[in-house]
């Protein structure tokens, strides 16, 4: 029998298995994986960031991230510039920003289905505790 704290990351996995496996689903209706569209995300949030910076933020490693960097390049919706040093930096291109503002409509249809079981005040309340666990206060 699972303990309680073992129910409940069982439970947040679950959602997050349920959560992904709908964006992935939706992303792929315009051509993207979630990765892609994550690693997009992370981009636009810090243009010119290295590939070391982008991986930490999309929790992948860094030769993970060359390599899905090396498809957005490929795609066309990235482009890599030399910065300082032996530094690469990353930038979206025109069309990286037109596939990233698709995959925010997609986002936040495929999300409000899945949070909507929750009421406005329950989603803030989980938000405010998903931050506190992950040692994010402001978000």
């Amino acid at each position: 029998m699972l303990s309680e704290l073992q129910q409940l990351g069982r439970a947040v996995k679950q959602a997050q298995y349920r959560q992904h496996r709908a964006l992935e689903s939706g992303l792929s209706a315009i051509g993207i994986t979630l990765a892609q569209w994550d690693a997009l995300r992370a981009i636009s949030r810090t243009p010119g960031a290295s590939a070391r910076a982008l991986a930490s933020a999309t929790f992948q490693s860094e030769q993970a991230f060359g390599a899905l960097a090396g498809r957005l390049l490929a795609q066309g919706w990235v482009e890599r510039r030399a910065g300082h040093g032996r530094r690469i930096e990353h930038h979206l291109t025109p069309s990286g920003r037109q596939v990233l503002r698709s995959g925010h409509k997609v986002a936040d249809e495929v999300l409000a289905a899945c949070f909507a079981p929750l009421s406005e005040k329950d989603r803030a309340g989980l938000l405010a505790l998903l931050h506190r666990l992950s040692g994010d206060g402001d978000g």
